[in-house]
């Protein structure tokens, strides 16, 4: 069986949160799959905001480029270690495989089901998500956002607190007509099959939707058959320099 290789990136600089996917992640993962993991150089260790969010776009791109810069072989696929997913459509565009993040992920697998909802933490997260969301087709079936105080880095560091937490806002989530609500976010990775018998509602943890997409071969196609940027740098890392076509 020839074997498939997958990138994992997280864009955020927090090596916790890349560990916290890994977790999820690599014990299902099949026979001959392999996950290589890599964690943003820069930016924020938790992405908060719109800024926070640009930033990892870049940071996404630029451990991309270190990644192929290191390792000539192709790849089976990408995956955006972040429920905002960025750098998505910059990537897509990029890379010669197929890219999806963990919010993308997550809506494929919600919409198989129908209407869904999403719970998160972070205010700031709900227009991005919602943009997000429209600008994916997703905006239909979004039926609603339910959004925590703490945010993602401090659900994943207090676990106690976040499964009471989450039951909470899943509870308030699973609104008539809602048939599945994820997880959004790397430091909410693992907590739905905690919570599961807490819901009467399907719940979808966004690392594992994010596996299960790739693996499944449902997140979009690659749009080019060999990868670079078109853009013309200058100040960037000269491994996404060398990536210019």
């Amino acid at each position: 069986m020839n074997s498939r290789k997958y990138l994992l990136i997280n864009p955020n600089t927090s090596a916790a949160t890349t560990e916290r996917l890994l977790q999820v992640i690599r014990p299902a993962l099949p026979d001959g799959v392999v996950l290589a993991p890599m964690t943003a150089a820069f930016g924020a260790s938790y992405i908060a905001c719109e800024a926070g969010h640009a930033v990892a776009a870049h940071a996404a791109l630029d451990v991309w480029a270190r990644y192929v810069g290191q390792h000539p072989d192709p790849i089976d696929g990408v995956l955006i270690g972040c429920f905002g997913d960025p750098g998505l459509f910059a990537l897509r565009q990029s890379c010669a495989c197929p890219v999806t993040g963990l919010a993308e992920a997550s809506f494929i697998e919600a919409a198989q089901q129908g209407e869904f909802a999403i719970v998160t933490g972070g205010e700031r997260w709900r227009p991005m998500l919602q943009r997000l969301a429209l600008s994916l087709g997703f905006a239909p079936l979004l039926k609603h956002i339910e959004i925590v105080q703490p945010l993602g880095a401090q659900l994943l560091a207090d676990p106690a607190m976040a499964l009471q937490c989450l039951s909470q806002a899943c509870q308030a989530a699973a609104l008539p007509g809602v048939k599945s609500i994820i997880l959004g976010g790397a430091g909410l990775a693992g907590y739905a099959a905690a919570l599961q018998a807490t819901c009467s509602v399907r719940l979808i943890d966004s690392a594992s939707a994010g596996l299960k997409v790739l693996l499944e071969n449902r997140a979009p196609p690659a749009q080019q058959k060999t990868y670079g940027f078109a853009a013309a740098w200058s100040g960037v890392s000269a491994e996404m320099l060398k990536l210019t076509t």
